[in-house]
C-alpha cells in the first residue's frame, strides 16, 4: 500500500461515521497515540483524553448527530496529508433540544507504513446566521 488521498479520506469518513452512530468504540486506531485534539479554542490532549473527558460523555447526552453539506479537500505530500473539512451538523439532545451548527476542521494525517492516522485535528463551529425577515 502507498499513501493516497482516498485512504486519508476513508479515515476521516470513518471518524465522521462513528460520531453519527454515537459509537466511538474502535475509533482510537484512527489516531496516532500522541495525536493532538483541538476543539473550539481548547487543546483537549490526545485522543484518549478527548474521548474519556469530552467526546465520550458528550455523545451519551445525544439522541442523534447528523452531518450535512460535508466537503473535504486533501493535499498529500509524501507521508503527510492535510485535510480541510467543511460541514453543517445537527445534534438532537436526549431532551429533544436541537442544536444546529456550521463547522470546519483541519486535520493532519500521517502515513504509518500501512494506513493513515490522524496526528492533529482542530475543529471549530458557530451558529448559522438567521436569515433576515
Amino acid at each position: 500500500q502507498q499513501p493516497d488521498r482516498e485512504g486519508a479520506t476513508a479515515v476521516l469518513s470513518s471518524y465522521k461515521s462513528a460520531i453519527e452512530r454515537l459509537d466511538i468504540t474502535d475509533v482510537d486506531k484512527l489516531f496516532t497515540p500522541d495525536a493532538v485534539i483541538i476543539e473550539s479554542g481548547k487543546v483537549e490532549g490526545n485522543f484518549a483524553a478527548y474521548r474519556d473527558h469530552h467526546l465520550g460523555p458528550e455523545l451519551k447526552e445525544f439522541k442523534s448527530f447528523a452531518f450535512d453539506n460535508y466537503k473535504v479537500e486533501i493535499a498529500v505530500e509524501g507521508p503527510v496529508a492535510v485535510a480541510t473539512e467543511t460541514y453543517s451538523y445537527r445534534i438532537v439532545l436526549k431532551s429533544g433540544e436541537a442544536i444546529d451548527r456550521l463547522g470546519v476542521a483541519t486535520s493532519v494525517l500521517k502515513w504509518n507504513g500501512d494506513t493513515w492516522q490522524i496526528t492533529t485535528t482542530h475543529t471549530s463551529s458557530r451558529k448559522p446566521k438567521v436569515p433576515a425577515a
